[in-house]
C-alpha cells in the first residue's frame, strides 16, 4: 500500500468500469511499488507529523490549503499529490473556476522562472538581443 499521504490510492485502485484512465502528465508508477522504500522509519514518522501538522486547523482554511497544495503539486511535478489534491479542494468545496485559477497562478510562476533564468544568462553572457 502506498504510504504517500498526497496519493489517495488513486494509481493503484483497479478501474471497475474498465474505462481508459487518462494519460498522467508526469509518469506515476505501473506497478503496486510502495513508496517510501529509501526512507528509514524515523526520518518517515518525522516527515508525516510535519505533514500532517500543516494541515490541522490554522489561520488557512483547507479549502485555500488544497488550492496552494495544487499549485504547489504542479511546481513540484507531483502527479501523486497534484491528483490526491484535486480531489480533496473538491471535496472542501473549491469551484472549478477557483481550482482554474490556482492552476493559472501556476503557470504564471513557471513563465516568470524562465524569464529570471534567461535574465540571468543575459547579464552573464552580456546578450542582449532586444531593446
Amino acid at each position: 500500500m502506498d504510504s504517500n499521504p498526497d496519493n489517495d490510492g488513486g494509481s493503484q485502485m483497479k478501474n471497475p468500469e474498465k474505462k481508459p484512465e487518462p494519460k498522467a502528465m508526469t509518469p506515476e508508477p505501473q506497478s503496486a511499488w510502495p513508496s517510501y522504500t529509501m526512507v528509514e522509519d524515523r526520518m518517515k514518522k518525522i516527515y508525516f507529523d510535519f505533514y500532517q501538522a500543516t494541515y490541522r486547523k490554522s489561520r488557512i482554511d483547507r479549502k485555500t490549503k488544497e488550492l496552494i497544495a495544487i499549485a504547489a503539486s504542479l511546481g513540484f511535478k507531483c502527479q501523486g499529490c497534484l491528483n490526491g489534491h484535486l480531489k480533496k479542494a473538491k471535496k472542501f468545496g473549491a469551484t472549478p473556476e477557483e481550482i482554474s485559477e490556482a492552476i493559472a497562478i501556476a503557470m504564471g510562476v513557471a513563465a516568470a522562472s524562465v524569464v529570471d533564468l534567461t535574465d540571468i544568462a543575459a547579464e552573464r553572457l552580456q546578450i542582449k538581443h532586444f531593446e
